[in-house]
């Protein structure tokens, strides 16, 4: 088996409620509470901190299908950063495209979806997804 890559960011012993609780935005940390309780429902497992800014649920081995670089990763996670949310539910065309198309305002990237706050969002759309990403995991 090849060697997992070494990643800066990692699982650590970093309180998630520290985290949350130092979050200045009122409206980021409420967000950020229902998100950990959504994904936590999904996971079933226990919030871990990665980094000083990830919270993940869940470990696995990611391959690169272009480099064949190995990777330890979560399952699910999110980042309440600055100007709005990463939330890493494994996107995913085939899995993820109908979801996508009555979510409501958001952005995405490589495995990841970007929104400002979660009533631009339905709520139960974004479970569903968390549910197939944990599903495939």
């Amino acid at each position: 088996m090849a060697k997992l890559a070494d990643l800066k960011t990692k699982a650590n012993t970093l309180s998630v409620d520290d985290f949350l609780a130092g979050l200045k935005d009122e409206q980021k940390r409420k967000d950020s509470l229902i998100i950990l309780k959504l994904m936590q429902k999904v996971s079933k497992e226990k919030p871990v901190m990665w980094g000083s800014s990830l919270i993940g649920f869940g470990k696995k081995i990611y391959e690169s299908p272009a480099s064949g670089r190995k990777v330890e990763w979560f399952k699910l996670g999110f980042s309440p950063r600055k100007t709005n949310f990463s939330i890493y539910v494994f996107l995913n065309d085939k899995l993820h495209s109908a979801s996508l198309k009555k979510l409501g305002k958001h952005k995405t990237g490589v495995g990841c979806l970007y929104i400002n706050k979660l009533e631009d969002i339905d709520v139960k759309v974004l479970e569903d997804m968390m549910r197939a990403t944990y599903a495939v995991q």
